[in-house]
């Protein structure tokens, strides 16, 4: 998915209305690269396949860096007249954000701990303050100056010692997800020589300050595999290997309860978990099994007093119900029913506190929070009236309090922090999403929900916004995305950047198409594996249902998604191409045969249980039948926009590289075919928030220029 804003937020628009398309000013003179035809024979099965651009799967040969640079000149010429709009765009969006923003700061061990930027920065600052928010802030990390020099920049897990003393953070400057891990001393300030490479993102303490564990990645694949235990001041080289996940299909992964009682390390895939835990006041003993993996026993744990509670689809409860169990008798057959099945209602996550258990639940697509007593008396959920909403527990850190905290925001309602009191039942807004320039107006933006048809008779929610005034006429120019894999709900949430598109006329809604957990978790599983042609004719169907009812046309319609919405766009646009006028493909997950066949690529033995395994011939034949670089066609395609970083390590830049060149070279149209690749970054395109909105800039760009749309 796509980074959304959701701190701070946004600006003023200048309102048009699109009744009537104009043409794009993009030039028609300008020759596209070609690559190189080298064919490559590829074979399984018995069936043969030739990959014309095999060849671009090497980041290091001058060649493939020369196309993607030739790829990159040509939609920059391409586009040149819109670069003026692209810096107006970005401005616009900018000058809706609150730059000197905060978070709301949350009490912890004794310091209130606090997120916030400052004017003009891209980064953020985290600071804390001892006992009291009248206090003098201590500076923990401040990411501009670590930033400072480098293209790219993600900090990863922070953790602060029991003791207040020290903290373990971690850095990445090359946007792989391959994190350093480092300690610096909060009272002294000083960074330790403890250096730890290529681990996955964080580090965790054990209760006597001095010992950490950590998850290192497989340098091949990057898969999190090996748990270290580190002693404080000591060379990395002498850490102790605590356990090493050989199943190729399973990460790892650590964690403290909040409880502060137990070390856990989770091994999970995507259909079977195991935990191992140990006491954190005993960092040198040794882990004990939870409950050993059976495959397709999934399940989560959390520590309360004497007991584990435990979140899971034993007995073949699909939506999953909540047991408990003895922290000292932790196998299944000592799990015992505190919130049985439902039909109708998934069990998300919980949260626990002194006198209430906090259920966050999901019924007919709609987030709901349920409040229960431990004294069994006066459960009861908390209200919500929008159907375009998403609400979600925050930050509760703290056992002994009657304060919950949660999020709350919908397609028209900016982003709110609440604290509602669970025995009083009062709510304080703590913060809402500031949106600077004085034009924002929620009551001026209608939500909708609406249910389309699905071909196998299925109804589908689709979640759509848009400006007041709007004729359902046909005319209007209409983003529809989505995601739909990995069972990844899309709610329905509030953005400040996609006011620009909805003062300029364009309608947006989200698909919540089947391969998402959106309707419980048989939505997931109807959208994966032999099933996963569902999630690309369920958004065909929503895209038909918004043309059928007038939101919008096939010539103003547009499609948006982003890594595995990436395949969903490569593949809609070789089943239905003459329902949209352009597409965005996000870093696209488009060559699925080549890429689950290669178990050397990062995610590839992870992805087996999602995707299928194509060394099986059952797998292999429909991964084929809608893999969308296997199925490019001559025919006419869309307009289309695809981007992707160099150095992703989730869908390899090859990918939607190898997709654009075969495309070129068969299709029939003269639509425009971007590939925009961005040289120092990956997965999750650039790093920093403004950086970030240039981006998005260019994506808009794309959409309005269509529509004719200059300013």
């Amino acid at each position: 998915m796509k980074n959304v804003f959701v701190l701070g937020t946004l600006c003023v628009i200048f309102a048009t209305s699109c009744s009537k398309k104009k043409e794009s000013k993009m030039p028609d003179n300008i020759p596209a690269p070609v690559a190189k035809i080298v064919p490559k024979t590829l074979e399984k099965h018995g069936d043969i396949r030739i990959d014309n651009y095999y060849w671009l799967n090497d980041r290091e040969n001058p060649e493939v860096i020369d196309y993607l640079n030739q790829e990159n000149e040509y939609y920059n010429k391409m586009t040149a007249h819109t670069k003026e709009f692209q810096k107006d765009l970005y401005e616009e969006m900018k000058g809706r954000i609150k730059e000197d923003d905060e978070s709301v700061p949350y009490l912890y061990n004794g310091y209130y701990y606090i997120t916030r930027f400052e004017t003009g920065k891209d980064y953020p600052i985290y600071s804390r303050k001892k006992g009291s928010l009248s206090a003098k802030e201590e500076i923990l990390f401040d990411c501009n100056e670590l930033a400072k020099g480098k293209s790219f920049f993600q900090l990863g897990g922070m953790s602060i010692s029991p003791d207040n003393k020290f903290a373990i953070y971690s850095t990445d400057f090359v946007g792989r997800r391959i994190y350093t891990l480092q300690i610096k001393n909060l009272e002294t300030g000083e960074i330790l020589k403890d250096e730890i490479k290529n681990i996955d993102g964080r580090g965790v303490w054990a209760n006597d300050n001095k010992t950490i564990f950590y998850t290192t990645q497989d340098k091949v694949t990057l898969r999190s595999d090996k748990v270290f235990r580190h002693k404080l001041g000591t060379d990395a080289k002498s850490d102790v290997l605590i356990y090493n996940e050989k199943d190729d299909t399973f990460n790892v992964s650590i964690s403290k309860e909040k409880s502060k009682k137990y070390i856990v390390i989770e091994s999970g895939s995507t259909l079977t978990s195991e935990f191992r835990t140990l006491l954190a006041d005993t960092p040198d003993g040794e882990f004990k099994v939870f409950q050993p993996r059976i495959r397709g026993l999934e399940y989560s744990i959390s520590h309360f007093g004497d007991s584990f509670y435990v979140v899971t689809n034993k007995d073949d409860a699909t939506n999953f119900k909540l047991m408990k169990t003895p922290e000292n008798a932790t196998t299944k057959e000592n799990w015992k029913d505190v919130i049985t099945h439902r039909d109708d209602v998934l069990i998300e996550d919980i949260d626990i506190f002194k006198d209430y258990l906090v259920v966050s639940e999901r019924n007919n697509g709609l987030n709901k929070i349920r409040i229960m007593p431990w004294s069994g008396e006066g459960e009861y959920y908390l209200p919500f009236e929008s159907e375009t909403y998403t609400a979600y527990t925050a930050t509760n850190v703290d056992f002994d309090t009657d304060i919950l905290r949660y999020g709350y925001q919908s397609l028209n309602t900016p982003s709110s922090t609440v604290d509602f009191n669970m025995k009083t039942k009062e709510k304080k807004v703590m913060k809402e999403q500031q949106v600077l320039g004085g034009k924002f107006k929620k009551e001026n933006y209608l939500e909708e929900r609406v249910w389309a048809t699905s071909t196998d008779g299925t109804q589908i929610p689709i979640s759509i916004i848009y400006k007041k005034g709007i004729k359902r006429d046909g005319k209007n120019p209409l983003l529809l995305y989505a995601y739909g894999s990995y069972g990844a709900s899309m709610d329905a949430y509030f953005s400040s950047t996609r006011l620009s598109l909805l003062d300029r006329g364009f309608i947006y809604a989200i698909a919540h198409i089947r391969g998402g957990e959106d309707l419980g978790r048989q939505w997931y599983e109807d959208g994966k594996l032999l099933k996963k042609k569902n999630t690309f004719t369920d958004f065909i169907d929503c895209s038909k249902y918004v043309i059928a009812q007038k939101y919008t046309s096939p010539e103003h319609l547009y499609a948006e998604g982003g890594s595995a919405g990436g395949l969903l766009m490569g593949s809609i646009v070789n089943m239905a191409p003459e329902l949209y006028n352009g597409v965005i493909a996000q870093v696209p997950f488009v060559d699925v045969v080549t890429t689950m066949l290669d178990d050397s690529i990062p995610l590839t033995t992870g992805e087996y249980d999602e995707w299928g395994n194509p060394n099986e011939k059952e797998y292999y034949d429909y991964m084929k039948s809608y893999s969308p670089y296997d199925n490019v066609k001559a025919q006419a395609y869309p307009n289309m926009y695809v981007s992707t970083g160099l150095h992703d390590s989730q869908v390899q830049y090859w990918e939607p590289a190898k997709w654009v060149a075969k495309l070129r070279a068969v299709k029939t149209d003269k639509n425009v075919l971007f590939l925009d690749t961005n040289m120092d970054a990956g997965h999750g395109g650039a790093s920093g928030r403004f950086e970030a909105l240039k981006e998005l800039a260019k994506e808009f760009t794309f959409l309005l220029d269509l529509e004719g749309i200059e300013k």
